[in-house]
Parts: C-alpha cells; structure tokens; sequence
C-alpha cells in the first residue's frame, strides 16, 4: 500500500521550460513510498555492487566517504507529476563506484533496505548522470527521502532514484523492478512522459 504525505496538490506553474510535460512546481518535498521507512544504522549501512561472475565488491559506510564526493545541483520529477527544481544533493558518483568494475553486461537491479527495487540500463548509472546521496539541501538525507543513502537519477522520473539504497547486480536483461512490475515504465523518461507501460 502506497504512502501519500505532505507535498501533493500544489498548483501547476505553465511555461517554464525545465517543466517536463505534464509536470507541475513544488516548493515542498513530497513523499511516496510503498511500506514503511526502514530505520538504518550507518554503522550497519553497506553498498555492493554484484557482478555476473559473482565478484561482490563492498563499501561500509566509512569507506564510501573516502571517496570522491561530489555536490551535485539538478531538478528532480516524480512520476506522481509534482516537479521540484534546483534541489541540490552531495555523494559518490557512481562513475567512482564503477571504476573498477569488471562486467559485460548492460543492465541492473538496485536492491534497497526494505525489499525495493528498481531496473536500469548500465548506461544511465554511468557518465555522470547518477550518484549515490547522502545530504540534501546542506543536511544528512533523512530517513523518509531514503536516508542514509540513496540513489540520485534525476534524468528520469524519481522512483529510479532507489530509496534506502545497498545495492546493485549486474543482469543481462532488463528485467523489472518492483514498480515496473507494478505497470511503471521500464525505463522513465520524464521527458517523454514514460510513465507507464
């Protein structure tokens, strides 16, 4: 059962040309999820990334601050139609995660604390385009909006964006994710307004 709070129903703002179609503006943060809010001790926390060899590499928590940190600034479009622009994030660029990741294939599964998950192609985690966030707005990323940590794709619609994220395994199909299961579109391009399948 989906969880609806604050954020939904503010007007729609027409002409701004970083509206996505059928988008509207939102000053506040709406939130969405599908079960309650996994409550996640950093000095439990772990990210992996699984390979089609069965190679796991981990972070703790410590060790994925070691790495490059990046402050990224972007606007951010949920499928539910609330747009909130200019939003500004800091973390790990998967590009960093990735670099020494040996796999041949060309998508994967993001698992999340939780059970959530969510399908992507390789080539959207990569070339700056998704990171791995852990503040929002200069303060660490609260529970509800995913915290610790999440996934940050904001070219395509935020239920990409895994909450509570731990995880990614490499596979050689597409093959959906907990809301793409659900009728959400496998891929989500705001843009053109992929929404459902």
């Amino acid at each position: 059962m989906a969880i609806f709070s604050r954020g939904f129903g503010e007007r729609r703002r027409e002409s701004d040309p970083r509206l996505p179609p059928g988008q509207y503006l939102t000053a506040d943060f709406p939130v969405l999820s599908a079960g309650p809010t996994p409550q996640i001790d950093t000095a439990e926390w772990t990210f992996s990334i699984g390979t089609e060899t069965g190679v796991v590499t981990n972070w703790s928590w410590d060790e994925i601050h070691d790495l490059p940190i990046e402050d990224v600034h972007t606007d951010i479009h949920c499928v539910t139609r609330w747009s909130k622009l200019e939003t500004t994030w800091r973390g790990v660029s998967v590009d960093t995660l990735f670099a020494g990741i040996d796999t041949a294939e060309k998508y994967v599964m993001v698992h999340s604390y939780g059970g959530y998950t969510t399908n992507l192609a390789l080539e959207d985690l990569l070339g700056g385009k998704a990171w791995i966030a852990f503040d929002f707005d200069g303060e660490p990323l609260d529970p509800e909006h995913g915290g610790p940590a999440r996934l940050l794709v904001p070219h395509l619609y935020f239920w990409k964006s895994a909450k509570w994220v731990r995880g990614i395994t490499m596979q050689a199909h597409d093959d959906p994710g907990f809301w793409e299961q659900n009728g959400y579109h496998t891929h989500g391009d705001p843009w053109t307004e992929e929404r459902y399948w």
